[in-house]
């Protein structure tokens, strides 16, 4: 994904359609009143690029159904656009959960991670539920992007996706944060300059692959030596365990820290199994004990080195990676 540049975007008075996903929806509606259902797909991706979290996604589009639905009939059909209706009282609702968060990050145990995305990624987890309804896996739900998305204002972060990644004018947001056309173009600049900053560099494929494949190989040998070569200097591990798992609550960095750290991991849980699989659509590894899924690990890559670790371990958002449902 190619975040957009400034004036590259036509900026349309009108409201545009959804961004051509799997969850894009006709703008138009039907003779009839129009099915919101139908919007489903589009309002849980971009509430999932909002939170982070798919639980908290799925609540947003069942409380903008519920006000769609609890409305008169009468004044849903003075609505010209119902599915830009309902993006824009989701991104207000989702506005409303990030100032929140706040505080409520302040009680969250060590560490807080975006939950993990499997490839088949919806939010009911059933992996028969039309594709129309799946997380579009593109750089935005990469957790090294969210991540430094969750570092944002409220106002920055709608910002930013709506434009750079849904490509909805500034004239739109505006009206939707409470802030000027002018406001939001430099908030969404703000939030591109800090992605630029602390992203790592886009690593091909083949080799981002073949890097976190080496990683794998190497911690299921123990082999100390070829970890520490896999591994950047500067490497950082972070886990999220909510409090409900054993985690580490402060980040572990640099080499030698994190090679003990994962040693100490295989040498206390020698029966944990791990397996490569794609992690919010980049490859990353999942661990199993028994059959249950237990963490799920983003990889970040730079120079064929691993840079980055984010292991998550709470079980809260790990539901969609158990195995019954894989």
């Amino acid at each position: 994904m190619r975040y957009a540049e400034e004036g590259t975007v036509e900026e349309r008075q009108s409201t545009p359609a959804a961004p051509t996903t799997p969850g894009d929806v006709a703008v138009a509606a039907a003779d009839g009143e129009h099915d919101v259902s139908a919007d489903r797909g589009l309002l849980i991706n971009v509430a999932y690029r909002m939170l982070g979290s798919l639980s908290d996604a799925e609540d947003v589009v069942q409380e903008t159904f519920t006000r769609w639905y609890t409305m008169p009939l009468d004044a849903r059909a003075d609505i010209r656009n119902p599915p830009a209706w309902c993006v824009r009282v989701a991104t207000r609702i989702c506005l409303d959960l990030l100032k929140s968060s706040r505080h409520r990050r302040e009680a969250y145990v060590g560490p807080w991670l975006p939950e993990p995305l499997p490839h088949h990624a919806t939010a009911d987890a059933s992996p028969t539920v039309d594709p129309a309804d799946r997380i579009t896996l593109d750089e935005s739900v990469t957790t090294a992007v969210l991540t430094v998305l969750d570092a944002m204002t409220p106002a920055e972060r709608v910002s930013f996706v709506l434009h750079d990644v849904f490509q909805y004018p500034f004239a739109e947001i505006g009206d939707i944060v409470g802030r000027s056309p002018d406001a939001c173009r430099q908030l969404a600049t703000s939030a591109r300059r800090r992605l630029r900053s602390d992203r790592s560099q886009v690593v091909d494929a083949a080799q981002h692959a073949a890097a976190v494949r080496g990683f794998k190989n190497a911690l299921e040998r123990g082999d100390i030596g070829a970890l520490i070569e896999l591994l950047d200097p500067d490497v950082h591990v972070v886990n999220d365990g909510g409090g409900q798992v054993r985690a580490a609550l402060r980040e572990v960095i640099g080499a030698e820290k994190v090679v003990r750290f994962l040693m100490g991991l295989r040498r206390r849980q020698p029966d944990i199994h791990i397996a490569p699989a794609e992690v919010s659509g980049r490859p990353g590894l999942v661990c199993r004990l028994r059959g249950a899924t237990v963490a799920v690990a983003s990889i970040g890559v730079d120079d064929g080195l691993v840079t980055r670790v984010w292991m998550v371990l709470n079980p809260d958002k790990l539901r969609f990676w158990q195995t019954d449902i894989l």
